[in-house]
């Protein structure tokens, strides 16, 4: 067993009283003392900062590096402008799901992969085992920090602290060329709760100086450090998929409803054939709210009405916004209308649930 690594960010944690978990081969801070639901509620009524540092980060550079990406990934990066993000699943031969990951343009023939950290070393093997042509493949993980800002005010946040031009004006862009609190970086406006905010790439040994600027910079409107937690319970509520619960390599992006990134018009894509000999998902993912008394957690049997077991439960919550559980399952088709009653065994006690539309928050 490999010992957990620390981020750019761990003593910084630390100071601030986070407590701290392994979580995918790293040491992070689940939460700190404001606790769960007030970091889950700062990113949603002001701002809240992330270490995101554990995530990993390929570069891919050539004149074939298009070629590859579109082979490689699910999604088509052909009309790709430099300064644009763009996410897209990663399937295998089988159809199911290697990982999902956001490519940057970041130069006519460079692009910016960030892969999750729990597949970081799997990601990077697949990516360079099926590279063809003229593109180099460098992982950069290690060079890189993140911070993660979200929120409502995250945006008033940053122009406190960065330069002219450092600030993306569209969503899912990236600044390639920023600078914030003094230092170059990367700055981009995308995220995992469901709310306006950025990421920004920097150099390791500088994520801890840019922490504290955002730190000082944002005390005026409310943030606040925020752990794995809060980033758990946004993700849920704007019903964002996490890998290794609504898809896995079983799993096709297509039964966990990212068919919007799945561009089956392409001339091909490893996983191709094999979504298309499988026609369309017999399973599909569906949101749910908890009717009954309980909490819905991940990996529970799903049963319809009249007790047939039909399905699982992918994640489960309370939801920290309206105070009620939530839920996400794959089930199959024909019990994914909205309103359909279904029950979930919850440590060996059925908890009723109704079937609901899909993303259970969004900023509206």
């Amino acid at each position: 067993m490999c010992e957990e690594r620390k981020t750019p960010l761990y003593e910084a944690h630390k100071k601030a009283g986070g407590k701290i978990v392994p979580f995918a081969g790293f040491l992070l801070p689940v939460q700190y003392g404001t606790g769960v639901i007030k970091e889950h509620m700062a990113v949603r009524r002001d701002v809240g900062i992330f270490d995101v540092s554990h995530m990993g980060e390929i570069i891919l550079k050539g004149p074939d590096a298009l070629a590859n990406l579109n082979m490689i990934l699910t999604n088509d990066f052909t009309n790709m402008t430099v300064g644009q993000a763009r996410y897209s699943p990663m399937c295998n031969d089988k159809g199911g799901t290697v990982d999902d990951l956001i490519v940057y343009k970041i130069g006519e023939e460079e692009y910016f992969l960030v892969v999750n950290a729990a597949n970081k070393d799997k990601d990077a093997r697949w990516i360079e085992d099926h590279l063809e042509g003229d593109v180099d493949f460098t992982d950069a993980s290690d060079s890189y920090g993140q911070i993660a800002v979200q929120g409502p005010k995250a945006m008033e946040v940053m122009k406190k602290i960065s330069s002219e031009g450092s600030l993306p004006e569209k969503y899912y862009h990236v600044a390639v060329d920023a600078e914030v609190a003094g230092v170059p970086c990367m700055v981009s406006t995308t995220g995992y709760t469901g709310e306006d905010g950025v990421e920004i790439y920097l150099p390791s040994d500088k994520a801890e100086e840019v922490w504290n600027a955002l730190l000082e910079a944002g005390e005026e409107f409310g943030l606040i450090p925020c752990g794995l937690g809060a980033r758990d319970t946004l993700r849920m509520e704007a019903g964002m998929p996490l890998y290794g619960h609504e898809m896995d390599e079983e799993i096709s992006p297509l039964e966990a409803g990212l068919g919007f990134a799945v561009k089956m018009k392409k001339d091909d894509f490893i996983g191709k054939a094999a979504m298309e000999s499988a026609g369309e998902p017999d399973f599909v993912r569906v949101g749910m709210e908890v009717t009954g008394r309980g909490i819905v957690r991940e990996h529970q049997d799903v049963y319809d009405a009249d007790g047939k077991k039909i399905g699982m439960s992918t994640s489960g919550t309370k939801c920290p916004c309206f105070d009620k559980p939530i839920a996400m399952a794959r089930v199959p088709k024909e019990y994914s209308q909205i309103g359909t009653k279904l029950n979930v065994d919850v440590r060996g006690r059925m908890v009723e649930c109704e079937v609901i539309k899909l993303p259970f928050y969004t900023k509206k």
